[in-house]
């Protein structure tokens, strides 16, 4: 199989721990084409779908990206950081409020529908030219602009303090993280996300998806790549 005979879309289940990029690394070792891309970054701390586009069908990226994303996620209440996850360091409250049930489904659907979203400090978000988690990270301060995003779902799947665990359905560059951020912050209290899980981009499904494990570059993972592909 060579690059010249390689077009098409594969789903593939990223782990936590491992970049996107390393995901696009794989796919074009095993296909051995540079003609390859991802429709859209997943944090390395996160897991599921990241949509990998080859050959001509890396034409369709920005496209994908701009569908709808649809996640599983964790939020622990009573504690913050400045990346609103695990990621950095925790300051815990001395004395946290224990939202109720009737609160925190109160607070859930004020995030729903057509939002002014603060974007996260530690993001991808560009501050004259240079991305805010860099100048973050050098505890540089500055300011960032609410955005308009659209959350069409915010279903409560589980919450026992600390811990709400929520399926989200929301507009392309969503911060999911900050979600439990503000529906923390609309309770009085703090929350960092504590899991992620893409389960879809657009039509993308993670029921569809392939384990980043099985693409190896060998005779094998071609194979497996050849049957998991979605034609254009």
């Amino acid at each position: 199989m060579t690059h010249s005979d390689v077009h098409g879309v594969i789903v593939v289940d990223k782990p936590p721990g491992v970049t996107s990029r390393r995901v696009v690394d794989s796919v074009s070792r095993t296909l051995s084409t540079k003609t390859v891309g991802h429709a859209g970054t997943l944090d390395p701390l996160a897991a599921g779908v990241v949509v990998v586009c080859v050959g001509h069908a890396t034409k369709l990226v920005d496209f994908i990206h701009q569908q709808e994303k649809a996640y599983s996620v964790s939020f622990l209440f009573g504690r913050s950081s400045p990346s609103d996850d695990l990621e950095t360091e925790l300051t815990i409250e001395s004395d946290p409020k224990h939202p109720s049930l009737d609160q925190v489904v109160a607070s859930v659907s004020n995030q729903c529908g057509v939002i002014q979203q603060l974007p996260c400090v530690y993001s991808a978000k560009k501050i004259g030219g240079k991305r805010a988690y860099k100048l973050a990270r050098l505890g540089q301060s500055f300011t960032l602009k609410p955005k308009e995003v659209c959350i069409s779902h915010l279903g409560i799947t589980s919450y026992a303090w600390p811990k709400l665990e929520l399926t989200v359905v929301c507009s392309s560059g969503t911060f999911v993280r900050a979600v439990g951020r503000d529906i923390a912050n609309d309770l009085g209290t703090t929350a960092v996300m504590e899991t992620l899980l893409r389960t879809a981009v657009g039509p993308y499904k993670l029921t569809n998806s392939l384990p980043l494990a099985a693409i190896t570059p060998d005779e094998s993972g071609q194979e497996l790549l050849k049957g998991a592909f979605l034609p254009l």
